[in-house]
């Protein structure tokens, strides 16, 4: 690797870890740790959520799945692209609002323990189980990411390649908590868009232009040109299916609740919409067009097209800023992960069961000791390089959307959702993920976050409508997030005199 393609990496990760530093000047609470004060502005919070939701998956796992199997696999990108409109449109400006309103809460577990006024905890130890189950899986996908980049660029092997990229990526989140995470993933989300909007323009425009790569794509397999090839009705289903997820996502649905005012919501929507079709197409095209370019030399893994291209279409400096891209895609998902963990067993398990009157700087502390042990479980888990990053992602994020998409979809839009109900839902959804994907054939082919969220909406449902209804406290506030939503009188409403009901 040319010495300038090293320096201009290192810059990348000198300015993260700055960044980290910094970060941790700020640092001094533990909401400031968790969920950064909700000071985030509309774009930071777009291309936070942005770069913490793709990960390696864009610049590795999508690219590689159309280099592998073709346009088909394009339905993902269509299911992904509903999703993620639906969830800022609907979910973002009312989590928002529901979660200052509801006893300030700073995470989902806690969200919810407030929500439905839970004295015996029970939604918050099983939505922490559920996080820390999941999220060590899809942080182990990220690290997994990581090896093959240090692995392919620098020669090292993918166990010594694994380490470094954990280290480096636990450094500033150990450090700078919430806000060096989205900050990083702000810088990072910029990088990672300049990758992947300039490689396909580069490949498709070395190529000859994107028709000329259809041509050739079709000479060398016709069905790689066809939207329609090889599926049926339920492979769609399955692929765009993969929308579904966004509704359940705890890194994501922190972006929501960090945002500095609801009245923001509508901007960092319209800079996401932008960030990820265009972003997504990017990834698309990659692929595609990696089908023509290395028709004499196909690759062995599909998923470093991406990191292929950066080495053979640009010059070392701009070669360095592209892999320092994918690092970024990388590193944005994984920083989120681990500090949503570290958050769980901070505030969820440590000072919501245990110690309720822990300090502040006990709390910041053991969650900075927390997510160097979920990254280390990780890491060990990511430990065969034969892993496939898009199962791995597909898994976890099948099972976040299962859990916790239909919970937090019918607690923000169903005032007779109760807390059993709550439940039931968490444990059905997550339970049918499981169990769904270990099964094969026919019907069982069909990605398990479709019967696992169908499953835990029906739960939810039958459980609350049989359940006494929820006590007076609870409609009152429901009533108060619904009347701020429609008159936007957003602002602390703590204090605020209960709003009379339908």
């Amino acid at each position: 690797m040319a010495a300038s393609t090293l320096i201009a990496f290192a810059l990348y990760l000198l300015v993260m870890l700055g960044i980290g530093l910094f970060g941790y000047k700020l640092t001094n609470k533990h909401a400031d740790y968790i969920l950064g004060g909700r000071s985030l502005g509309p774009g930071v919070a777009a291309l936070s959520a942005g770069a913490s939701d793709m990960s390696g998956w864009l610049l590795l796992g999508l690219p590689g799945a159309i280099y592998a199997d073709g346009m088909n696999q394009a339905w993902i990108v269509i299911g992904l692209m509903i999703g993620i409109f639906i969830n800022w449109q609907f979910v973002a400006k009312r989590l928002r609002v529901y979660t200052e309103v509801s006893g300030d809460a700073l995470t989902l577990p806690d969200f919810l323990d407030n929500r439905f006024r839970d004295r015996a905890r029970l939604l918050r130890v099983l939505s922490a189980i559920v996080i820390l189950i999941f999220f060590t899986l899809y942080t182990s996908a990220g690290l997994v990411g990581g090896g093959i980049l240090f692995q392919q660029s620098f020669g090292l092997d993918y166990t010594v390649a694994l380490w470094v990229g954990a280290l480096i990526i636990v450094g500033y989140t150990f450090l700078g908590g919430f806000l060096a995470v989205c900050w990083t993933d702000f810088i990072q989300g910029i990088i990672m868009f300049l990758a992947i909007v300039i490689v396909p323009i580069v490949a498709i425009t070395s190529l000859g232009g994107l028709g000329e790569v259809a041509t050739q794509v079709g000479q060398l397999d016709p069905g790689f040109n066809d939207i329609m090839t090889g599926t049926s009705l339920l492979g769609i289903i399955s692929l765009m299916a993969w929308g579904l997820g966004y509704f359940g996502q705890p890194h994501i649905l922190a972006r929501f609740m960090a945002v500095r005012s609801p009245r923001e919501v509508p901007t960092a929507q319209l800079v996401a919409m932008f960030w990820v079709v265009l972003a997504m197409y990017g990834a698309l095209l990659t692929g595609y067009s990696g089908v023509a370019f290395f028709a004499d030399a196909p690759l062995d893994n599909p998923e470093t097209v991406f990191l292929q291209f950066t080495q053979v279409l640009t010059n070392p400096w701009v070669g360095g800023v592209l892999l320092a891209g994918v690092l970024a895609a990388i590193m944005s998902t994984v920083d989120s992960q681990l500090l949503v963990c570290g958050s769980v067993i901070s505030e969820d398990f440590y000072r919501g069961i245990v110690r309720p009157q822990a300090s502040e700087r006990e709390l910041v502390n053991l969650g900075r000791i927390s997510v160097v042990i979920i990254a280390l479980i990780a890491t060990v888990l990511a430990s065969n390089p034969e892993a496939r990053i898009l199962a791995l992602v597909g898994y976890a994020w099948a099972g976040f959307g299962a859990a916790f998409g239909p919970v937090m979809i019918l607690s923000l839009f169903w005032h007779r959702i109760t807390r059993n109900g709550a439940a039931a839902g968490i444990v059905v959804g997550a339970l049918t993920v499981i169990i769904w994907a270990q099964l094969e054939g026919g019907l069982f082919d069909l990605y398990e976050i479709l019967p696992g969220f169908i499953f835990s909406l029906v739960a939810i449902v039958v459980v609350s409508l049989l359940d006494t209804t929820p006590a007076i406290e609870i409609r009152q506030e429901f009533a108060l997030v619904r009347d701020q939503m429609t008159n936007r009188t957003y602002g602390p409403p703590l204090d605020a005199p209960p709003t009379a009901l339908d």
